[in-house]
Protein backbone atom coordinates (compact mmCIF):
# COMPACT_ATOMS: atom_id res chain seq x y z
CA UNK A 1 0.00 0.00 0.00
CA UNK A 2 0.85 3.61 -0.16
CA UNK A 3 1.18 6.11 2.43
CA UNK A 4 1.23 9.91 2.43
CA UNK A 5 4.51 10.95 3.93
CA UNK A 6 3.71 14.64 5.15
CA UNK A 7 7.14 16.54 7.04
CA UNK A 8 7.06 16.47 10.97
CA UNK A 9 5.69 19.63 12.73
CA UNK A 10 5.74 20.43 16.53
CA UNK A 11 4.29 20.92 19.41
CA UNK A 12 4.12 22.52 23.30
CA UNK A 13 6.18 20.50 25.15
CA UNK A 14 2.89 19.05 26.77
CA UNK A 15 0.82 16.92 24.63
CA UNK A 16 -2.16 14.96 26.37
CA UNK A 17 -5.46 17.34 25.08
CA UNK A 18 -8.04 15.21 26.88
CA UNK A 19 -11.03 16.70 28.47
CA UNK A 20 -10.30 18.03 31.86
CA UNK A 21 -6.88 16.77 31.94
CA UNK A 22 -5.38 19.72 34.15
CA UNK A 23 -1.69 18.76 33.90
CA UNK A 24 0.33 18.29 30.73
CA UNK A 25 1.89 14.95 29.85
CA UNK A 26 4.47 13.78 27.69
CA UNK A 27 2.95 12.51 24.57
CA UNK A 28 4.01 9.20 22.68
CA UNK A 29 6.17 8.77 20.12
CA UNK A 30 3.98 9.69 17.34
CA UNK A 31 4.95 11.21 13.31
CA UNK A 32 2.79 13.13 12.69
CA UNK A 33 2.08 14.59 8.46
CA UNK A 34 2.74 17.34 7.44
CA UNK A 35 0.49 20.23 5.86
CA UNK A 36 1.34 20.21 2.06
CA UNK A 37 2.48 17.83 -0.41
CA UNK A 38 2.76 14.45 -0.51
CA UNK A 39 4.60 11.24 -1.47
CA UNK A 40 3.48 7.60 -2.56
CA UNK A 41 5.63 4.87 -1.38
CA UNK A 42 4.18 1.19 -2.75
CA UNK A 43 4.42 -1.98 -1.26
CA UNK A 44 2.98 -5.40 -1.52
CA UNK A 45 0.67 -5.01 1.30
CA UNK A 46 -3.15 -5.20 1.05
CA UNK A 47 -4.33 -3.98 4.76
CA UNK A 48 -6.82 -1.89 5.02
CA UNK A 49 -6.33 1.45 5.65
CA UNK A 50 -5.71 3.02 8.93
CA UNK A 51 -7.83 5.80 9.82
CA UNK A 52 -6.37 6.61 13.34
CA UNK A 53 -4.75 9.45 13.95
CA UNK A 54 -2.02 11.12 16.73
CA UNK A 55 -2.91 15.14 17.27
CA UNK A 56 -1.13 17.10 20.17
CA UNK A 57 -1.20 13.61 21.62
CA UNK A 58 -4.84 13.16 21.02
CA UNK A 59 -5.30 9.78 19.62
CA UNK A 60 -8.33 9.54 17.86
CA UNK A 61 -9.35 6.24 15.52
CA UNK A 62 -10.61 8.74 12.79
CA UNK A 63 -10.12 12.11 11.81
CA UNK A 64 -13.64 13.23 11.95
CA UNK A 65 -14.54 15.45 14.98
CA UNK A 66 -17.99 16.86 15.74
CA UNK A 67 -17.62 21.04 14.87
CA UNK A 68 -18.37 23.34 17.93
CA UNK A 69 -21.88 23.62 17.75
CA UNK A 70 -25.43 22.28 17.76
CA UNK A 71 -24.41 18.97 17.31
CA UNK A 72 -22.61 19.48 20.99
CA UNK A 73 -24.98 21.29 22.85
CA UNK A 74 -25.74 18.49 25.61
CA UNK A 75 -24.81 15.54 27.10
CA UNK A 76 -27.27 13.28 24.86
CA UNK A 77 -26.21 14.20 21.74
CA UNK A 78 -22.76 14.43 22.41
CA UNK A 79 -22.83 10.68 23.89
CA UNK A 80 -25.09 9.98 20.90
CA UNK A 81 -21.89 11.18 18.70
CA UNK A 82 -19.34 8.72 20.67
CA UNK A 83 -21.93 6.17 20.41
CA UNK A 84 -21.91 6.50 16.50
CA UNK A 85 -17.67 6.47 16.33
CA UNK A 86 -16.96 10.01 15.99
CA UNK A 87 -12.89 10.24 16.34
CA UNK A 88 -14.13 13.72 18.79
CA UNK A 89 -16.45 15.86 19.94
CA UNK A 90 -15.76 19.40 20.02
CA UNK A 91 -18.90 21.24 22.44
CA UNK A 92 -20.82 23.90 21.89
CA UNK A 93 -19.19 27.62 23.01
CA UNK A 94 -19.44 28.40 26.38
CA UNK A 95 -18.65 31.20 28.61
CA UNK A 96 -18.65 32.03 31.98
CA UNK A 97 -22.10 33.77 32.17
CA UNK A 98 -25.05 31.80 30.06
CA UNK A 99 -27.63 34.29 31.42
CA UNK A 100 -26.16 37.28 28.45
CA UNK A 101 -26.67 34.83 25.86
CA UNK A 102 -30.09 34.64 24.23
CA UNK A 103 -31.22 31.88 21.36
CA UNK A 104 -34.02 33.25 19.45
CA UNK A 105 -36.86 31.01 16.89
CA UNK A 106 -35.92 30.65 14.22
CA UNK A 107 -32.46 30.89 13.97
CA UNK A 108 -31.63 29.02 10.71
CA UNK A 109 -32.16 29.65 6.77
CA UNK A 110 -31.25 27.51 3.91
CA UNK A 111 -30.65 28.04 0.47
CA UNK A 112 -31.67 25.20 -2.04
CA UNK A 113 -29.91 24.86 -5.71
CA UNK A 114 -32.82 24.85 -8.79
CA UNK A 115 -35.16 27.34 -9.55
CA UNK A 116 -35.70 30.63 -7.26
CA UNK A 117 -34.64 28.50 -4.50
CA UNK A 118 -37.04 25.65 -4.83
CA UNK A 119 -38.43 24.14 -1.74
CA UNK A 120 -37.97 20.95 -2.85
CA UNK A 121 -34.39 21.77 -3.92
CA UNK A 122 -30.97 20.43 -2.23
CA UNK A 123 -30.02 21.73 0.55
CA UNK A 124 -26.52 23.97 -0.52
CA UNK A 125 -26.31 26.91 1.53
CA UNK A 126 -27.46 27.43 5.27
CA UNK A 127 -27.11 30.53 7.36
CA UNK A 128 -27.34 30.83 11.64
CA UNK A 129 -28.03 33.29 13.68
CA UNK A 130 -27.42 30.92 17.10
CA UNK A 131 -25.24 32.44 19.86
CA UNK A 132 -23.19 30.50 22.03
CA UNK A 133 -24.72 28.24 24.74
CA UNK A 134 -27.20 29.30 27.00
CA UNK A 135 -27.13 26.35 29.50
CA UNK A 136 -25.07 27.62 32.67
CA UNK A 137 -21.36 26.81 32.86
CA UNK A 138 -21.76 24.54 35.86
CA UNK A 139 -24.44 22.49 33.87
CA UNK A 140 -22.08 21.96 30.89
CA UNK A 141 -19.02 20.95 33.24
CA UNK A 142 -21.25 18.40 34.90
CA UNK A 143 -22.12 16.75 31.62
CA UNK A 144 -18.58 17.12 30.41
CA UNK A 145 -17.13 15.39 33.35
CA UNK A 146 -19.97 12.69 32.98
CA UNK A 147 -19.12 12.13 29.47
CA UNK A 148 -14.89 11.95 30.90
CA UNK A 149 -16.39 9.44 32.90
CA UNK A 150 -18.07 7.16 30.91
CA UNK A 151 -16.04 7.48 27.85
CA UNK A 152 -12.49 7.39 29.50
CA UNK A 153 -10.36 6.80 26.11
CA UNK A 154 -12.65 9.23 23.99
CA UNK A 155 -11.62 12.78 23.19
CA UNK A 156 -14.01 15.89 24.41
CA UNK A 157 -12.76 19.20 23.73
CA UNK A 158 -14.43 22.06 25.31
CA UNK A 159 -15.03 25.29 22.79
CA UNK A 160 -14.80 28.54 25.00
CA UNK A 161 -15.27 32.31 24.27
CA UNK A 162 -15.14 35.24 26.53
CA UNK A 163 -15.28 39.25 26.43
CA UNK A 164 -12.08 41.21 26.47
CA UNK A 165 -11.23 40.37 30.39
CA UNK A 166 -8.02 38.67 31.12
CA UNK A 167 -9.77 37.23 34.84
CA UNK A 168 -12.58 36.13 32.95
CA UNK A 169 -10.48 33.94 30.11
CA UNK A 170 -7.99 32.66 33.20
CA UNK A 171 -11.28 31.36 35.09
CA UNK A 172 -12.54 29.48 32.22
CA UNK A 173 -9.13 28.14 31.24
CA UNK A 174 -8.54 26.95 34.42
CA UNK A 175 -11.39 24.36 33.76
CA UNK A 176 -10.70 22.58 29.87
CA UNK A 177 -9.19 21.07 27.39
CA UNK A 178 -9.65 24.15 24.77
CA UNK A 179 -10.51 25.28 21.72
CA UNK A 180 -11.01 28.59 21.44
CA UNK A 181 -13.55 30.66 19.03
CA UNK A 182 -11.46 33.81 17.78
CA UNK A 183 -14.18 33.49 14.97
CA UNK A 184 -17.78 33.25 15.02
CA UNK A 185 -19.26 36.22 12.83
CA UNK A 186 -21.96 37.22 15.07
CA UNK A 187 -20.81 36.44 18.51
CA UNK A 188 -21.34 39.49 20.43
CA UNK A 189 -19.06 41.45 18.45
CA UNK A 190 -20.17 44.25 20.64
CA UNK A 191 -18.65 42.37 23.94
CA UNK A 192 -14.85 41.70 21.39
CA UNK A 193 -15.93 38.01 21.61
CA UNK A 194 -15.58 35.82 18.17
CA UNK A 195 -14.95 37.40 15.00
CA UNK A 196 -14.04 40.70 16.07
CA UNK A 197 -10.51 39.35 18.23
CA UNK A 198 -9.72 37.08 14.92
CA UNK A 199 -10.06 40.24 13.22
CA UNK A 200 -7.59 42.22 15.05
CA UNK A 201 -4.29 40.72 15.30
CA UNK A 202 -3.24 42.54 18.37
CA UNK A 203 -5.95 42.04 20.53
CA UNK A 204 -5.67 38.63 18.76
CA UNK A 205 -1.78 38.51 20.17
CA UNK A 206 -2.93 39.40 23.55
CA UNK A 207 -5.58 37.02 24.47
CA UNK A 208 -3.48 34.21 23.17
CA UNK A 209 -0.89 35.15 25.67
CA UNK A 210 -3.31 34.97 28.83
CA UNK A 211 -4.63 31.93 27.37
CA UNK A 212 -1.21 30.25 27.05
CA UNK A 213 0.04 32.00 29.76
CA UNK A 214 -2.84 29.84 32.25
CA UNK A 215 -3.69 27.06 29.74
CA UNK A 216 -2.16 23.36 31.18
CA UNK A 217 -3.21 21.48 27.82
CA UNK A 218 -2.62 21.86 24.15
CA UNK A 219 -5.17 24.65 22.88
CA UNK A 220 -6.82 24.85 19.48
CA UNK A 221 -7.22 28.61 17.61
CA UNK A 222 -10.19 28.57 15.15
CA UNK A 223 -9.80 31.32 12.90
CA UNK A 224 -12.69 33.37 11.21
CA UNK A 225 -12.66 33.70 7.45
CA UNK A 226 -13.91 37.05 7.34
CA UNK A 227 -10.49 38.26 7.21
CA UNK A 228 -8.26 39.72 4.11
CA UNK A 229 -5.37 37.36 4.78
CA UNK A 230 -6.26 34.56 7.16
CA UNK A 231 -2.58 33.35 7.34
CA UNK A 232 -2.14 36.69 9.77
CA UNK A 233 -3.85 35.48 12.65
CA UNK A 234 -2.97 32.03 12.24
CA UNK A 235 0.13 33.14 12.72
CA UNK A 236 -0.10 35.15 15.77
CA UNK A 237 -1.83 32.30 17.30
CA UNK A 238 0.93 29.96 16.91
CA UNK A 239 3.28 32.66 17.57
CA UNK A 240 1.67 33.41 21.22
CA UNK A 241 1.44 29.75 22.25
CA UNK A 242 -1.24 27.84 20.43
CA UNK A 243 -0.58 24.53 19.78
CA UNK A 244 -3.19 24.15 16.49
CA UNK A 245 -5.39 26.30 14.27
CA UNK A 246 -8.73 25.40 13.10
CA UNK A 247 -10.42 26.35 9.97
CA UNK A 248 -13.17 27.41 9.10
CA UNK A 249 -15.86 29.41 11.44
CA UNK A 250 -18.91 30.20 9.10
CA UNK A 251 -18.68 33.58 6.81
CA UNK A 252 -20.83 36.30 7.42
CA UNK A 253 -23.89 36.45 5.03
CA UNK A 254 -27.47 37.55 4.70
CA UNK A 255 -29.30 34.57 3.43
CA UNK A 256 -31.74 36.40 1.22
CA UNK A 257 -34.94 38.44 1.49
CA UNK A 258 -38.22 37.04 1.40
CA UNK A 259 -40.16 38.85 -1.71
CA UNK A 260 -43.38 38.59 -0.38
CA UNK A 261 -42.90 39.90 3.28
CA UNK A 262 -39.92 42.15 2.14
CA UNK A 263 -37.98 40.73 5.78
CA UNK A 264 -34.40 39.29 5.59
CA UNK A 265 -34.19 35.90 6.69
CA UNK A 266 -34.06 34.07 8.85
CA UNK A 267 -36.90 36.50 10.36
CA UNK A 268 -37.45 36.98 13.99
CA UNK A 269 -40.82 38.95 15.04
CA UNK A 270 -40.02 40.94 11.47
CA UNK A 271 -36.51 41.86 12.40
CA UNK A 272 -32.31 39.53 11.14
CA UNK A 273 -29.33 39.97 11.41
CA UNK A 274 -26.48 38.92 9.23
CA UNK A 275 -25.35 35.10 10.33
CA UNK A 276 -22.95 32.78 9.54
CA UNK A 277 -23.18 30.92 6.24
CA UNK A 278 -22.23 27.20 6.34
CA UNK A 279 -22.66 24.21 3.91
CA UNK A 280 -20.96 22.50 1.19
CA UNK A 281 -21.35 26.08 -0.58
CA UNK A 282 -18.65 27.01 1.47
CA UNK A 283 -15.97 24.35 0.60
CA UNK A 284 -14.07 25.72 -1.76
CA UNK A 285 -13.57 28.67 0.18
CA UNK A 286 -12.59 26.44 3.12
CA UNK A 287 -10.20 24.37 1.00
CA UNK A 288 -8.63 27.67 0.07
CA UNK A 289 -8.20 29.08 3.39
CA UNK A 290 -6.89 26.16 4.54
CA UNK A 291 -3.90 25.23 2.25
CA UNK A 292 -3.30 28.85 2.69
CA UNK A 293 -2.63 28.03 6.62
CA UNK A 294 -1.26 24.78 5.66
CA UNK A 295 1.75 26.70 3.68
CA UNK A 296 2.46 29.43 6.08
CA UNK A 297 3.02 26.52 8.84
CA UNK A 298 5.24 24.72 6.70
CA UNK A 299 7.54 27.85 5.32
CA UNK A 300 6.94 29.32 9.09
CA UNK A 301 6.83 26.68 11.86
CA UNK A 302 8.37 23.49 10.28
CA UNK A 303 10.53 22.63 13.62
CA UNK A 304 7.18 22.03 15.29
CA UNK A 305 4.64 19.57 15.52
CA UNK A 306 1.36 22.27 15.31
CA UNK A 307 -1.81 20.94 14.27
CA UNK A 308 -4.48 21.80 11.60
CA UNK A 309 -8.09 21.09 12.10
CA UNK A 310 -10.28 21.76 8.34
CA UNK A 311 -13.62 23.06 8.79
CA UNK A 312 -16.02 23.77 5.71
CA UNK A 313 -19.03 21.73 3.83
CA UNK A 314 -17.65 18.18 4.89
CA UNK A 315 -20.50 15.75 3.75
CA UNK A 316 -18.70 12.98 2.23
CA UNK A 317 -15.08 11.34 2.54
CA UNK A 318 -13.91 12.93 -0.57
CA UNK A 319 -14.91 16.41 1.06
CA UNK A 320 -12.49 15.04 4.18
CA UNK A 321 -10.03 13.93 1.74
CA UNK A 322 -9.43 17.70 0.05
CA UNK A 323 -8.58 19.00 3.35
CA UNK A 324 -6.33 16.45 4.68
CA UNK A 325 -4.42 16.58 0.96
CA UNK A 326 -3.87 20.16 1.66
CA UNK A 327 -2.50 19.97 5.33
CA UNK A 328 -5.44 19.03 7.42
CA UNK A 329 -4.23 16.82 10.17
CA UNK A 330 -8.19 16.02 11.65
CA UNK A 331 -11.62 17.51 9.52
CA UNK A 332 -14.31 18.97 11.79
CA UNK A 333 -18.50 18.20 10.50
CA UNK A 334 -21.25 20.53 12.21
CA UNK A 335 -23.91 21.33 9.30
CA UNK A 336 -23.45 18.10 8.09
CA UNK A 337 -24.01 16.07 11.06
CA UNK A 338 -27.72 19.09 11.60
CA UNK A 339 -28.41 17.52 7.85
CA UNK A 340 -27.80 14.46 8.39
CA UNK A 341 -27.78 12.79 11.72
CA UNK A 342 -24.85 11.40 13.56
CA UNK A 343 -24.76 8.24 11.89
CA UNK A 344 -22.67 10.53 9.06
CA UNK A 345 -19.56 9.18 10.80
CA UNK A 346 -20.09 5.98 9.36
CA UNK A 347 -20.41 7.18 5.97
CA UNK A 348 -17.47 9.50 5.98
CA UNK A 349 -15.05 6.70 7.47
CA UNK A 350 -16.00 4.23 4.27
CA UNK A 351 -15.81 6.84 1.83
CA UNK A 352 -12.38 7.82 3.00
CA UNK A 353 -11.46 4.34 3.10
CA UNK A 354 -12.64 3.96 -0.12
CA UNK A 355 -10.48 6.74 -1.58
CA UNK A 356 -7.58 5.55 0.21
CA UNK A 357 -7.69 2.21 -1.12
CA UNK A 358 -8.12 3.69 -4.60
CA UNK A 359 -4.92 5.64 -4.19
CA UNK A 360 -3.04 3.10 -2.33
CA UNK A 361 -2.88 4.85 1.03
CA UNK A 362 -2.33 2.88 4.25
CA UNK A 363 -2.59 5.30 6.81
CA UNK A 364 -4.23 9.25 7.24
Amino acid sequence: MASLNFTQLGHKSSNSFAEFALTRHAPPSFTRPTRVGFKVFASDSQAEPDLSVCVNGLQMPNPFVIGSGPPGTNYTVMKRAFDEGWGAVIAKTVSLDAAKVINVTPRYARLRAGANGSAKGQIIGWENIELISDRPLETMLKEFKQLKEEYPDRILIASIMEEYDKAAWEELIDRDAIEINFSCPHGMPERKMGAAVGQDCALLEEVCGWINAKATVPVWAKMTPNITDITQPARVALSSGCEGVSAINTIMSVMGINLDTLRPEPCVEGYSTPGGYSCKAIHPIALAKVMSIAKMMKLEFNDKEYSLSGIGGVEKGDDAAEFILLGADTVQVCTGVMMHGYGLVKQLCAELKDFMKKHNFSSI
